[in-house]
Parts: structure tokens; sequence; C-alpha cells
């Protein structure tokens, strides 16, 4: 009898821890997540240094099944999968969804203002992450940033841009409204193409030109085999903020702690991205310059008289749109109350010096 005692508890014990690891099994959250990036877009590499560093910090309670963009949808579906629940994640750039929202194109990136320092700063300690969740819960999500790359390429294609009086009448592919904007005021026209979409444009003439990336994601793209000319710098995107939209249910069902540990990998993804992508931004301008092609460098004058357009553009777009003055006005407090340590530290400061800054009181005016 003891011995048949000495079973049952046995067998009981064995139960419990059963139980156990099925209950543990069922609590692990199954995420699916895509991107607006293609296995070909080397971009995709900043989303998946996220997904693999959650599934290693927080994979007892949440695991991330990562597809590449165009694997379970169009990139173009995504903001619309991940605000209804269909999925329950999603990379994205957010300038791609400025027609819903102007205040998505501060998110993603700015003409002529904020570096990567400057995106990096202002998320973490002036306020920008705040705004993030403000834009995106709208729409039913949480946001996380977790990339940043620095200034990118300028525009590529086989006609050569050596001043802007050279855009004049040229169809230059372009992404985001707010630098559509400027380049119209300068007198070119703003093509839409999509990333996978640039290379036969150039190639079979479709646009005279052509913006896509940094210089390492650019050239993985193949631009260097049907573009001679390469117009400096890129004033058009002085830096690009890549994130995650979440789910808001799918996020609420998070415990705190497992939230926090999302936070965190796209912490230390974004220290990675910048570091990632100036090192690829390095080489791939060894190459292009390996592989002949010219650089053109615009002048002085000229950055002077696009920075000039871009205030303009960006006072008229805040008052437009009470939420993208919201935005722009923070940025633009950032860059003045920085500078009174900032500008201190030259030559080893760390952020954008200028002294031409749209002005806080016509936004002001806008709010």
């Amino acid at each position: 009898m003891k011995r048949l005692n000495q079973f049952a508890l046995t067998g009981l014990a064995a139960g419990v821890a059963m139980i156990g690891m099925v209950s543990s099994a069922q609590a692990q959250d199954q995420w699916t997540m895509t991107t607006t990036w293609p296995d070909n877009l080397d971009l995709i590499q900043i989303d998946r240094h996220w997904a693999e560093l959650v599934n290693k910090l927080a994979g007892d309670d949440v695991k991330i099944n990562f597809r590449a963009g165009g694997t379970l949808m169009p990139g173009t579906e995504v903001f619309d999968a991940t605000e209804t629940g269909s999925i329950e994640a999603a990379g994205d750039w957010p300038g791609y969804w400025a027609g819903r929202s102007s205040a998505f194109s501060p998110l993603a990136t700015t003409t002529s203002l904020f570096n990567g320092v400057d995106y990096l700063n202002w998320i973490n300690e002036w306020g920008g992450f705040e705004l993030y969740q403000k834009v995106y819960g709208k729409y039913n999500m949480v946001y996380l940033p977790y990339g940043i790359t620095n200034n990118e390429s300028g525009f590529r294609g086989n006609t050569p841009i050596e001043s802007i009086a050279d855009l004049e009448g040229l169809r230059l592919r372009l992404s985001g409204r707010d630098q559509g904007r400027v380049l119209e005021e300068l007198g070119g026209t703003q093509v839409t193409l999509a990333g996978g979409e640039i290379y036969q444009g150039i190639e079979r003439g479709v646009v005279d030109g052509a913006e896509f990336s940094t210089p390492g994601v650019d050239y993985k793209a193949g631009f260097s085999e049907v573009a001679d000319y390469w117009s400096v710098p890129g004033w058009h995107q002085s830096a690009s903020v890549f994130g995650v939209m979440i789910n808001q249910d799918a996020w609420d069902a998070l415990s705190q702690e497992t939230q926090e540990k999302l936070k965190i990998a796209a912490q230390a993804t974004m220290s990675w991205s910048i570091a990632w992508s100036e090192r690829q931004s390095t080489q791939g301008t060894v190459k292009f310059i390996e592989d002949g092609t010219e650089i053109n460098q615009l002048s002085d004058e000229d950055l002077e008289k696009i920075q000039s357009v871009t205030n303009e553009m960006i006072v008229k777009g805040s008052c437009e749109n009470p939420m993208q003055a919201e935005v722009y006005h923070s940025m633009i407090s950032y860059l003045q109350n920085y500078s009174n340590w900032r500008d201190l530290s030259v030559p080893y400061n760390m952020s954008r010096v200028t002294d031409d800054l749209p002005s806080l009181e016509k936004i002001e005016d806008c709010m």
C-alpha cells in the first residue's frame, strides 16, 4: 500500500509538471510580423535584427514569426493589416503613411533638418517617443522606433545634377510628402516608385534620376549598374527613422515586463542600426567610386536655398495639420534647446548646426 501511494504521488507530481509545461507553452504569444521591405533590399536587416533580439529576450513570453515584405501581402497593405489586427506587427518607414496624416512625414525623415544623432536624442530625451505614440495611436497601434540611418545618398541617374538649377524639368523618384513639395518648388517633379521598381525605372528612362536609401543599401540594390551620376548630399532625407507598428490589442495582451523587453530590444537595435548603416554607407561609397560613378557636390549656396525652401514648406505644412505642427514644433524646439550645449562643443558636437531654422512663432500660430 505504501509503495502504491508512492507511485500515486510520483504520478501526481509528473502530472502537475506536465500541466505546468502545457500552461507555459500556451502562455507564449505567437506573433506574425512582416515589413515593407522585400528580401533583396538591405533595410530588412533592421527589422530582422529587432525580431531576432525579441525572440532571445522575450522568447518565453512572445515568439515573433518574421516574414519578408511581399510574402504575406504587398508592402502598402501592412499598415491596415496591423491596425485591424490581421497581423500583430509590421516594420515600416513612417513616411509611407503621410497620405493618412502629414504628421507621419517628419516622424520618418526631414529635409535639411535632423541628422541621425538628432533623431536619437529627440526620440529618447526630448519627447519624440511620445509623439510617435500619439500619431500611431490614432490608428490603434503602438510604435517602437528601432532604426536610424544618417544622411541618405542623394539622386542617382544618367543625367548629371551639378546644381539645383539642373533640377528644372527633371522627373525624379522621391519618397516623402514634404520632400516632394521642396523638390517641386525647386523645379523638379516627384515620381512615386516602390523601392523594388527603381532599378528598372532608371534603366528604362522612366525617371531621370532617383533616390532610395544610404550608399550601402543603394549599392546592394544594383544602382551602380544603371546610374552613371550621383548628386550629393542627400538633402531630401538628412536622416531616416524605421520602426515597428504593433497592434494595440496585441500589445495590451503582453505583460508589462514583456513590453519592457520589446522596448529594450528596440533601443539596442536603434544603437546598432546607426553604426551598421554608417559602415555600410562607407563601403558602398567606395564601391560606387570604384565602379566609375561620377559624383557631383551641390554648392553651399544651393544648400542655403534648399534650407530656405524647406523652412517655408515646414511652416506651410504645419498650418495645414495641427498634428504635424506639433511634431515640427517639438523638433525645432529641441534643436534650439540643444544648441546651448552643442554650439559650445564645436567642432566635437554631435548634431546639426544651422543658424537658419523655421520660425517657431509661425508654427505656433498654426497650432
